[in-house]
């Protein structure tokens, strides 16, 4: 198995209302990045990543995501996609939706 470098969430969309939501602790989802359980180890990623596996019902495309815990103790996203994920959809034109 890979050397995990970062503390590692695991995040997916919701099935039926479509939010990015976090696998918490007690194996629950929340729509806050800093509820999320947080791996410090592989074997901790793997085990809440086959958590949300077991949710298909669920949940839609689980994933192990990068974070950083910060000095309040919550994780936060490393990634500027996991950053931009926390910031819930986007109901605004931009870029190239914006010129079309």
């Amino acid at each position: 198995m890979a050397r995990q470098r970062n503390p590692q969430i695991v995040t997916a969309n919701d099935l039926f209302e479509g939010d990015v939501i976090y696998l918490t602790a007690s194996g629950d989802w929340s729509r806050d990045h800093g509820e999320a359980a947080v791996a410090h180890d592989p074997d901790q990623a793997e085990r809440l990543l086959g958590v949300a596996n077991a949710q298909h019902d669920r949940v839609v495309g689980p994933y192990l995501a990068d974070a950083k815990i910060s000095p309040n103790g919550r994780p936060q996203p490393v990634h500027f996609r996991e950053a931009f994920r926390t910031r819930g959809p986007s109901n605004y034109f931009h870029g190239k939706q914006a010129e079309a």
